[in-house]
């Protein structure tokens, strides 16, 4: 009877649950790893560094060319006044002019028109005179007077005779074939181009001048009258409105 009592008891006893002790603590949840974003994070640091490298390496690749800040009328030079300088990516494809190349640049002559902003590459300006067919340069020097103030390459002018022989006709130049010459009302030239003015005197800055050599662009059969005329100092010049590119 004793044993079965303690037997009873004990498995009383053992059934209980057991209570947790005072020091231990409960287990957290494993935290949720996302690997995506950390792929991303990746990334997007990885992203920026190139950037960066990227904008390093185009600042070191820059050079420093020649840009045009007034318009540059066909047969006109460069001068200090009307180019600046300006940092491009370097390309090797273009024909980019360098700063440093400027003292050349100015002793060449514009093809066409250049207008302002634009960047200078080698082709837009040749060495040559090219003289369009049926046309003729006639160069020309000219005293304060004779000329208007502000002449500059690709303006129209007409070409009048001056001085004892402004008013006569002229019979050896009408046996020599020459057109448009003498005649009462002294006009030779009614419209000619101006194809080069000298450096630095483009801007207008003629008025304290003594002498101004310039060329002038006429019809062929004009050319021989306005050449005597101006081998004789009686030739004036008149700026006159036209279109350039017909004459």
């Amino acid at each position: 009877m004793k044993i079965q009592e303690r037997t009873g008891a004990g498995a009383g006893r053992s059934a209980a649950p057991a209570q947790p002790s005072v020091g231990d603590r409960l287990p957290t949840p494993p935290r949720e790893r996302k690997p995506a974003l950390a792929a991303l994070a990746v990334l997007l640091i990885l992203v920026g560094a190139l950037g960066a490298t990227m904008l390093v390496l185009q600042a070191g690749d820059r050079v420093e060319v020649v840009k045009v800040t007034k318009e540059i009328q066909a047969g006109q030079s460069v001068t200090d006044g009307n180019v600046t300088s300006v940092l491009v990516a370097d390309d090797d494809s273009i024909n980019y002019v360098r700063w440093d190349q400027l003292k050349t640049l100015k002793t060449l002559k514009a093809k066409s028109t250049i207008y302002a902003g634009t960047v200078v590459i080698g082709d837009m300006f040749t060495d040559e005179v090219r003289v369009t067919e049926g046309k003729a340069t006639v160069g020309l020097s000219l005293k304060a007077g004779q000329y208007p103030t502000g002449l500059k390459s690709g303006d129209t002018v007409a070409a009048y005779r001056v001085g004892a022989n402004a008013g006569r006709n002229n019979s050896d130049e009408e046996n020599g074939g020459a057109a448009g010459a003498g005649g009462s009302n002294s006009l030779i030239v009614d419209q000619a181009t101006v194809a080069s003015v000298p450096q630095g005197k483009d801007e207008g800055d003629l008025v304290g001048s003594s002498n101004l050599a310039l060329t002038l662009t006429v019809d062929a059969d004009q050319a021989a009258a306005l050449a005597q005329a101006a081998s004789n100092g009686e030739v004036a010049l008149v700026l006159v409105p036209g279109n350039n590119g017909s004459n």
